[in-house]
C-alpha cells in the first residue's frame, strides 16, 4: 500500500538542505525509502538547490554544514536503482527501514521493548543529536492523551494503524507536526500500531494528569 500522508515541502526542502535535525532526519529517510511520491519531491529540491548554488559565488563549506552534510549521507538508505520503483510494495514486513539500521538494528521480531506506560512500549536511540528518536509500540484500541508539540515532530507507522483529527495512517504514512497542532491519536483495533517518531521538543499534554507523569514517561 502506497502512503497516502506525506512530508511537508519544508520538511522537504531541509532535508535536502541538510538542515533537519539528525533525530528527524532519520524519520524523514525512513519514510522516503517507502514513498515514490516524497523521492521525487525531493529530487527536485536538490535540482532547485543546485541551481541556486549555481547562481551565487560558492563560500567554502562551514564545520557546521559539512558536518550535517555527513550526518545525512550516513543516515540515508542506500538504494539500488533496480529497487527504486519496487520498494513502496516489496518489503520484508518484519525488516526495519535501512535508516534506523544503525539505531534499533535490522529486524522488528528482534526488539526488546521497554513498557513505559500502560498499553505503551518505547525503545529509546541513543547517540543521536538533533532531537530525540524512538521506536513505540502501542496496544490497539488505545488512546492516546491529547497533546501539542512544543517544536517539530515526525512520525511514521511502520505496523498497524491509528486515526486523529488529520484522518488515517496506515504503514509507510508519516505525520509531520509542528506546534499548532493539538491531536489525540487512536490506534486501530487487531495489532499494535508500531511507529517511529522523532521530536526536537518536549511534547504538551493537555489534561492535568497526563502532565503530571510526563517527567516519569519521559516524553
Amino acid at each position: 500500500m502506497k502512503p497516502t500522508h506525506h512530508l511537508d515541502d519544508a520538511t522537504v526542502l531541509s532535508y535536502s538542505s541538510g538542515a533537519l535535525p539528525g533525530a528527524l532526519a532519520v524519520v524523514a529517510s525512513a519514510h522516503l525509502e517507502r514513498c515514490a511520491t516524497c523521492r521525487d519531491r525531493l529530487l527536485d529540491a536538490d535540482r532547485i538547490g543546485g541551481l541556486l548554488l549555481q547562481q551565487q559565488r560558492v563560500e567554502p563549506p562551514t564545520e557546521e554544514a559539512r558536518s550535517a552534510m555527513l550526518a545525512r549521507l550516513d543516515s540515508e538508505p542506500v538504494i539500488a536503482p533496480e529497487q527504486v520503483g519496487d520498494m513502496v510494495e516489496d518489503h520484508d514486513p518484519d525488516r526495519l527501514p535501512h535508516a534506523l539500521h544503525p539505531w534499533f538494528g535490522h529486524s522488528m521480531r528482534a526488539l526488546r521493548w521497554r513498557r513505559v506506560a500502560p498499553g505503551v512500549q518505547r525503545i529509546r536511540a541513543t547517540g543521536i543529536g538533533g532531537g530525540d528518536l524512538m521506536l513505540l509500540r502501542i496496544a490497539p484500541g488505545s488512546k492516546l492523551p491529547l497533546h501539542s508539540h512544543g517544536g517539530s515532530e515526525l512520525t511514521m507507522i511502520l505496523d498497524g494503524a491509528y486515526d486523529d483529527m488529520l484522518g488515517h495512517f496506515g504503514p509507510g504514512d508519516v505525520a509531520d507536526l509542528d506546534g499548532e497542532i493539538l491531536h489525540q491519536p487512536v490506534t486501530s483495533p487487531g495489532v499494535p500500531c508500531i511507529c517511529v517518531a522523532a521530536t526536537d521538543a518536549p511534547l504538551k499534554f493537555s489534561g492535568w494528569v497526563a502532565r503530571a507523569l510526563q517527567p516519569l514517561f519521559g516524553f
